[in-house]
Parts: structure tokens; sequence; C-alpha cells
């Protein structure tokens, strides 16, 4: 498959941006970046120096963490940095046009109109328990260089089965790629798809530190596609994308004991999830609920706006959903620490809409 014939004509022709550190490393008599030669006061760590671009050390871990090669791996500042170099590198302003699957993340259309790049919308089809992929649409489409799906889905929860994502990637080889945001897979049972990359080069899978792993504030994200892919992506890259705090929090991150740590923390999660649906199942003001496969909950409550307000009212901040399509009424309710969900229960025990 030839990838890059997929990419825009002037990201092929662009000449990479070469850093200092990307050139001549971070080794030696450092006269070359315009650094101060002194970390900052106060500071022990060497923040005064760029960053490398692409730290070896953290990206064989985050390799070795997602089961692929390095050369698969793009780190980025967050997914969300992700979606926008792809959206960048492959759609043509006034030209070319993504897919989304809405409900859904809203930056997955933002990034796209950001580009110029056009919109289609396939919505998802809402079940009595669960949201599905309209998967015969997706396979009527044609045309779309990106199409965006998200496993488990936000705000809905609900999967993707891996036999129907590479289908479709097979049926648009040649004139588009699939993208599957995997942001909550560490919650869900299901296996991701980052090893199924090597199979099919136009498959590209996103990944992120920002919920399991507890580094939402670090903004570190990956991308994992064919070595092409990243190629094309590194082109246009901020030359220093990644903080030294954040790598270093990232390391860490990929500890032993700090995965042990983040397993059991999910454990205790699921366990919180199943107290909390058994209560909102129960309670006369929630007309709907999907419990879905991430660290979240999605209901539909009789009055939206009122169950907003009241957990307002008692210094608890949830999502309302209602603006996306199928979803009025709508509030996400992500999964706390017990203490934080007790709190939301006893809430809930007061609220009458």
């Amino acid at each position: 498959m030839d990838l890059q014939a997929l990419a825009r004509p002037e990201i092929l022709a662009l000449k990479p941006y070469a850093s200092a550190r990307a050139l001549a490393g971070d080794q030696g008599i450092l006269l070359n970046a315009n650094e101060s030669p002194w970390p900052p006061p106060g500071h022990q760590s060497a923040l005064n120096r760029y960053p490398a671009p692409q730290p070896p050390a953290l990206k064989r871990a985050l390799a070795e963490q997602y089961g692929v090669a390095p050369e698969q791996l793009l780190i980025t500042r967050g997914s969300d940095e992700g979606i926008d170099l792809l959206v960048r590198v492959f759609c043509q302003a006034g030209q070319d046009r993504v897919v989304i699957c809405p409900p859904c993340f809203g930056l997955y259309a933002l990034s796209a109109k950001v580009q110029g790049a056009g919109v289609t919308e396939i919505p998802l089809e809402m079940g009595e328990t669960d949201w599905a992929v309209n998967w015969p649409a997706l396979d009527a489409e044609r045309g779309a260089k990106l199409v965006f799906l998200c496993s488990p889905n936000n705000p809905t929860g609900s999967g993707c089965d891996a036999v129907d994502v590479l289908a479709l990637a097979q049926r648009m080889t040649g004139h588009g790629l699939v993208v599957m945001d995997e942001a909550y897979i560490e919650y869900s049972a299901r296996d991701s798809l980052a090893a199924l990359v090597a199979e099919q080069a136009n498959l590209v899978v996103l990944r992120t530190l920002s919920k399991a792993h507890a580094l939402a504030g670090c903004r570190l994200g990956v991308v994992i596609a064919d070595p092409c892919v990243i190629d094309l992506l590194r082109r246009i890259i901020a030359p220093y994308p990644l903080p030294t705090p954040a790598v270093e929090a990232a390391m860490m991150a990929m500890t032993p004991d700090a995965l042990a740590e983040t397993e059991r923390r999910i454990a205790v999660l699921a366990e919180e999830k199943q107290r909390l649906m058994t209560a909102l199942e129960a309670h006369p003001g929630i007309t709907q609920l999907w419990p879905g496969e991430a660290n979240f909950i999605l209901v539909r409550a009789c009055n939206g706006a009122s169950l907003m307000a009241a957990a307002a009212a008692a210094g608890i901040v949830l999502r309302d959903q209602s603006t996306q399509p199928g979803l009025d009424q709508a509030v996400r309710i992500t999964v706390g620490t017990p203490d934080e969900n007790q709190a939301l229960l006893q809430c809930l025990q007061q609220w009458s809409p």
C-alpha cells in the first residue's frame, strides 16, 4: 500500500525541521541550542536543556507496553495532538473529508473543520443496553481520507469488534485510513488493536497515558501506525513536543510497581462502577442507563438539567451530554474514588427531579 500517496502533496514536499537536540543529541558541551547553561533556580533537573523530541527510553518502554515496534510509535502531546496531526497530514482543505460516528469525542470533527476538511456523520445506532457502529453505512461510504472510531467510545462506552474494524480498513485500502481511538481500552476486556497495525498498514491506533495511567496533566499520547505514517506525522510535529517533567512521569508510570498499581486501581473502579450502576438503575429519575466498557456511565435522566444542578449543589461536577445526537437529557458520570462515589450516592438519594 502506498501510504505516502494518501498524504497532502505539501507534506510530502516538506523538509522536516531538524532541532538542535535531534541533530546532535545531549552529550558533550552543549553550545548549539542557545539554551541557558544553568538549570532554573531551585531546580536540580536539567530543565534548561531542550528535551529529546522522541525520548528513546520512553519510546522503548511504551512500545513494549503496547506490544509494537518502536518505529511504529510516535509520542504526542496527548491523543489530541495525534488526531490533529493525522488530519493535517492527510486532509487537503476544501477537498478531503473525515467520517465520524456520533455521539463521539468532539475533537475529531473540530480538527477536521479547523483544517477545512469536510465531516460526514454516520451516527451510532442506539440499543436498549448498548450502542453499535452502523457498519453497513460505513461500508457504503466512499472517498473519505480518515474514519475515526473509538473503542470504548466516549461518551457511550460501547466497543468495536476487531473483525469489523479490520474489514473496514481492508475495504479502505488505497484510499483512506481507519483511526481507532483506544483512550479507555485499559478499562475494557477487549484486546487492543495495536498489534494488528503490522498486518493492516492503513490502520492507526491512538493510546494515551491520560486515563488509566493517571497522567492527564502531563499530556502524553501515542500514535501507533505503519512507519510510513509515523514518518509523515514527524514532518509536522513540533520540534520539542514532550516536556522533560512529563517524560520523567511517564517513565515512572511504566515501571513494574506503577503498572501493578494501575491494574489494582482499575479493579477498584470496576467494583465502584457496579455500585453506582445499582443505585442509578434503581433511581426513579434515571430513565435509561448505558454502562459501557470504560470508567464512566452514561445515563438519561427524566430531567438532565435537574440532575446536573443537584450534583453541582453538592459540589459534584458531572458532564452534560444533551447536545450530542440522540442524547437528550443525557449525563455522563465518571467513576471516582469510593469516597467520591459515596458523595454522589448521597446526592442521588436526595435528588428528586
